[in-house]
């Protein structure tokens, strides 16, 4: 069994830093999207465009004015992980196609238990964990929100993701 350190992330954003482990392990191809994502560059200048008190924050797709990003193909869903939607987890956002998500994130701010897999519904790949800076998150998540282009709980004032950097703490 490996004992390498699991790969950590450090976020920079209008609202202030939190860093985030990644659950290599048990999220395999989605670990794998989202790092390469995040080398690429994807991340920088997005927003988290979906806020959601007492769910979740929403981010990784849309820049500012909600111009939506080019993405990759979709990855497989590794929502059969085990890894359960608990507060400050990471899991890939999807639309109803369960094997379509590719660079969109949330960011769990409870236990959402109903995002899981289980018989009937096949959930949401969790696929981290925040492991410093939540009180970030939900600064984030106690913003007001609006309506904007179509999309619901739309910050009235963007939140940006400056950058995304692998590291070890924030």
């Amino acid at each position: 069994m490996s004992t390498a350190p699991l790969p950590t992330l450090l976020f920079t954003t209008t609202a202030g830093a939190f860093t985030v482990e990644l659950s290599a392990v048990e999220a395999p191809e989605s670990v794998a999207n989202f790092l390469q994502y995040a080398d690429d560059g994807h991340f920088d200048g997005t927003l988290f465009h979906r806020v959601i008190p007492g769910f979740m924050i929403q981010g990784g797709g849309f820049g500012p004015g909600l111009e939506q990003k080019t993405t990759r193909e979709p990855i497989r869903n590794e929502a059969a992980n085990g890894l359960r939607n608990s507060r400050g987890t990471l899991a890939m956002a999807r639309t109803n196609d369960i094997h379509s998500a590719t660079a969109q994130f949330f960011i769990n701010l409870s236990d959402n238990d109903f995002l899981d897999h289980s018989p009937g519904n096949y959930g949401y790949a969790v696929f981290g964990r925040v492991t410093s800076g939540m009180e970030t998150i939900d600064s984030i998540a106690a913003l007001p929100t609006t309506r904007r282009r179509g999309h619901g709980d739309v910050p009235v004032d963007d939140v940006l993701i400056l950058t995304v950097r692998r590291g070890e703490s924030a």
